[in-house]
């Protein structure tokens, strides 16, 4: 496989289960260039996507592309954005390419940004090149692990067929009374307009928030003493909400601002169950239910899953969660990785959620409060 943008590895590492192995990497960023050295020792790193022409001969071309044009908390400057208009150039490098493969992942937020333009752009372009493509919209969770993750996977082929791969199977969500309930996380850097609020697990990792800090999301424990009923998980909490093991960015910290950036490139990656299952997939390709699928009108908005050959559109009627690996629940994985959520981030998120209109518990708000109150050095 060639893993352009690669990040830190986390298809690499997802699709590695499988048997496949990269022989080129592509990632711009330098403490995430770091990681990938450290952990695929003896392959290639290039750093800029517009030095390459041409690939090696692979099965497999993958491109977590950037999100920041097109996610909420980015720029949504859409598809022509500096950033994430770069898949041009991945597509532009599998035009003449032998690759049986294209693997695009990104952010769920490309849907229905500025019409499903960047959507109807990558699609058309699959077309004109003669790839049959498909997408699924997959939340993290159903790889076991505790983040509400909502990611585009979009799978493109002229040799075989991406429904067999995407559309296989589908286990539903899982049932709400199977999530504990001694732990919520949410979003502190929100509070106007949203919480992200995630019953045993935590909301999607990122690197920034609307208020232009990069930030953890925070975890509310009604059980834990005064004063640590509202704590931030670390670093290493992050990779294994990621799916990768403890420390894995731990090379980053090598590199200028490196230690200050493992937030960010835990909260960028792939989530590693989601690659693994993929790869699952490609070696032994299932059967579809084709009656799930029904032609999708010119103009509508793109679906939660969809596929097209021959110029035309189908929208499929499947859930984010095709299989329920077995779940891990928040506070275990956490342990004491983490830290007591400052009070002054906690005064702040009061008063935003105070000047918006969103509901919360009464015992949420009590116990924020009363956290605010108590010195640091009591928590």
């Amino acid at each position: 496989m060639v893993g352009l943008f690669a990040g830190i590895g986390g298809i690499e590492v997802g699709l590695g289960r499988s048997g496949f192995h990269p022989e080129l990497l592509c990632e711009y960023w330098a403490p995430a260039r770091s990681v990938l050295e450290h952990r695929f020792p003896g392959v290639p790193v290039v750093g800029d996507i517009e030095e390459l022409r041409s690939l090696p001969p692979v099965e497999v071309v993958t491109a977590g592309f950037p999100c920041t044009d097109l996610s909420q908390a980015g720029l949504t400057a859409g598809i022509e954005g500096q950033q994430s208009g770069l898949v041009r150039k991945a597509l532009s490098l599998v035009e003449n390419h032998p690759a049986r493969w294209l693997i695009l992942e990104n952010v769920r937020n490309m849907l229905p940004l500025h019409g499903g333009r960047a959507m109807h752009a990558i699609t058309s372009e699959l077309d004109r090149m003669g790839f049959r493509w498909a997408y699924r919209v997959v939340d993290s969770r159903f790889t076991g692990v505790p983040q509400r993750r909502q990611r585009v996977i979009l799978m493109a082929s002229r040799t075989d067929d991406p429904r067999t791969v995407l559309f296989a199977e589908d286990a539903g969500e899982r049932p709400v009374e199977t999530y504990r309930d001694d732990a919520f996380g949410f979003y502190w850097t929100e509070g106007l307009r949203g919480l992200g609020w995630c019953r045993d697990g935590v909301p999607t990792l990122k690197g920034g928030s609307t208020i232009g800090i990069p930030s953890s999301p925070a975890v509310w424990i009604p059980e834990n003493p005064p004063g640590l009923r509202f704590v931030t998980p670390g670093v290493p909490t992050a990779e294994r909400l990621q799916g990768f093991r403890k420390g894995w960015t731990e090379p980053a910290s090598r590199v200028p601002k490196g230690a200050r950036a493992r937030w960010k490139l835990a909260g960028n990656a792939v989530t590693v169950g989601v690659s693994a299952w993929i790869g699952r997939r490609l070696v032994n390709p299932g059967v579809w239910d084709s009656s799930l699928a029904s032609p999708l009108d010119a103009g509508s908005k793109w679906p939660m899953a969809a596929y097209g050959e021959s110029g035309g559109t189908w929208r499929v009627d499947v859930s984010m969660w095709p299989e329920r690996a077995p779940y891990k629940h928040l506070v275990p994985l956490m342990g004491d990785d983490f830290t007591r959520l400052s009070v002054r981030g906690a005064a702040g998120f009061l008063s935003r959620l105070e000047r918006g209109n969103l509901r919360v518990p009464d015992e949420f708000r009590i116990d924020l409060k009363e956290h605010i109150e108590i010195p640091p050095e009591l928590g």
